[in-house]
């Protein structure tokens, strides 16, 4: 190995991780859309031209911050879920740390499901981070049916049509789950974040607030509402 190549790829990643930090520090006080490399630059003592080796537009900064914060997000998800072996618990477990993260890193989360900025346009390599939680929540769902503890409610509709061809798509991520059940795990996943960005955004101040009651009791009837049930 390379000692020199090796000084400099850590010398590199340190730059890059103080360069991300700076950036988010700077989204807390002036938002995504005043995200600046200059002021980024000025901040860590650097020339504008060296920070541009590393992130060459301000939009190459922000991927990389919006790609950092799905991935935190779905890494919390994918612990909470992985401590319990019941799929119901697991379920529950995974809703709550996706808005104990959100809570902790508000700026972060209202980069990636808060107002869109304006004349950004995500790549494709945010899919894949993006995809993390609903892809647990999906796999809880798989082994819930594979376990035999997934109920189907009886009021839940056929889809049909689009949404039927739509819904064919998550199939192959939740074996042997029932489209229906897939259409209501769409809506708990979208219901899942509402939830937390009312919280977060102060949509709830004067009723559900604080909210930590109000989103329990929303997640265990969200968990019904795709058919967990507990396994005794």
């Amino acid at each position: 190995m390379n000692a020199g190549r090796t000084a400099r790829d850590r010398a590199r990643t340190e730059l890059t991780r103080e360069i991300k930090d700076s950036a988010r520090r700077h989204l807390a006080t002036e938002g995504a859309e005043r995200l600046s490399l200059r002021a980024v630059s000025r901040e860590l003592g650097m020339v504008s031209s060296a920070l541009y080796r590393y992130f060459p537009s301000r939009d190459d900064l922000l991927t990389a911050l919006i790609i950092d914060a799905y991935d935190a997000l779905g890494a919390e998800a994918e612990a909470a879920a992985k401590a319990h072996e019941d799929p119901r618990e697991a379920w529950l477990a995974a809703c709550r740390a996706v808005r104990t993260w959100a809570i902790k890193h508000q700026h972060e989360y209202a980069l990636i499901y808060g107002t869109p900025v304006a004349g950004y346009k995500a790549p494709q390599t945010t899919v894949q981070p993006a995809a993390r939680v609903p892809l647990v929540l999906l796999g809880l769902l798989g082994s819930a049916q594979a376990r035999g503890v997934l109920v189907p409610p009886g009021d839940a509709p056929e889809p049909g049509g689009l949404l039927a061809e739509q819904t064919a798509t998550l199939a192959d991520l939740a074996p042997g789950v029932p489209a229906k059940v897939l259409v209501r795990t769409v809506i708990v996943w979208t219901q899942l974040f509402g939830m937390i960005s009312f919280e977060l955004f102060g949509q709830l101040v004067g009723t559900m607030d604080p909210a930590d009651e109000f989103f329990e009791a929303a997640s265990a009837q969200l968990a019904d509402f795709v058919g967990l049930v507990p396994v005794s």
